[in-house]
């Protein structure tokens, strides 16, 4: 009587082969394959949880704007030392354009979702021509999809905490009046003592520099010394109640 093969038949050093054959053939056949194509290959193999669907769903939906993805990515991060002060640059003329010509809110929402509407049709025509890249390398798809799957983190992020504001008002209800009450009163306070454009040209500026700053390890290195400070004036007053 034959006997079938099962899962514990097999031996770990046999299994660690076969995967490492198997992650070999994928790799070659991803890197000789255009964006697109191997977008949804790598997609369909990583999907078994729903953060994964989701990323490679949103794979799907941003191919257009592989390659403009990656070259904002790598501006953001400053991969050269240029890359900060040409981000400024940009902001910087954009919001004086903004203050020059003083447009109405009507005026600035319309002329934003337009410029929106043009880059959505002509960025997926133009950006393959443009950066001449019809192959994408395993390294160019890994980091697409990190930027994909970071930013589905941030989403799901950004739903945890508005779902624990909600959870916060069912249970503590006080509290949540309390604390929505007073931020809103210091945001109100910080707009009415700072110009609105000015104030949005500063928020618009951090979040800009924010990636770059984080990947530098600058904004870690000025936290640390923050809590240096602070453990230094704690530990100051503790010598003066002794």
């Amino acid at each position: 009587m034959e006997r079938r093969a099962c899962l514990h038949d097999f031996s770990p050093l046999t299994a660690w082969a076969a995967v490492g054959s198997v992650h070999g053939y994928l790799s070659f056949v991803i890197s000789e394959m255009p964006y697109p194509t191997a977008g949804r290959l790598l997609s369909s193999v990583i999907c078994g949880t729903p953060q994964a669907a989701e990323t490679a769903s949103l794979e799907e939906q941003l191919q257009g704007w592989g390659e403009v993805i990656l070259m904002t990515d790598k501006v953001l991060r400053w991969e050269r030392a240029w890359f900060p002060l040409a981000l400024m640059s940009v902001v910087s003329f954009s919001f004086l354009m903004i203050y020059y010509l003083d447009p109405s809110v009507l005026s600035g929402v319309s002329c934003f979702v337009m410029f929106l509407c043009l880059a959505d049709y002509l960025v997926p025509a133009l950006a393959p021509r443009i950066f001449g890249s019809n192959k994408w390398t395993t390294e160019q798809q890994q980091r697409f999809h990190e930027i994909c799957s970071n930013l589905v983190k941030s989403r799901r992020r950004i739903v945890g905490w508005w779902k624990r504001l909600f959870t916060l008002k069912e249970e503590k209800p006080k509290m949540y009046f309390m604390t929505m009450l007073f931020t809103l009163a210091v945001v109100a306070w910080i707009g009415q003592q700072v110009h609105n454009l000015f104030l949005t040209y500063l928020i618009v500026s951090f979040l800009l520099l924010f990636p770059g700053l984080n990947q530098h390890g600058i904004i870690t290195k000025y936290i640390g010394m923050a809590k240096r400070e602070i453990n230094k004036l704690l530990k100051h007053k503790e010598k003066k109640n002794e």
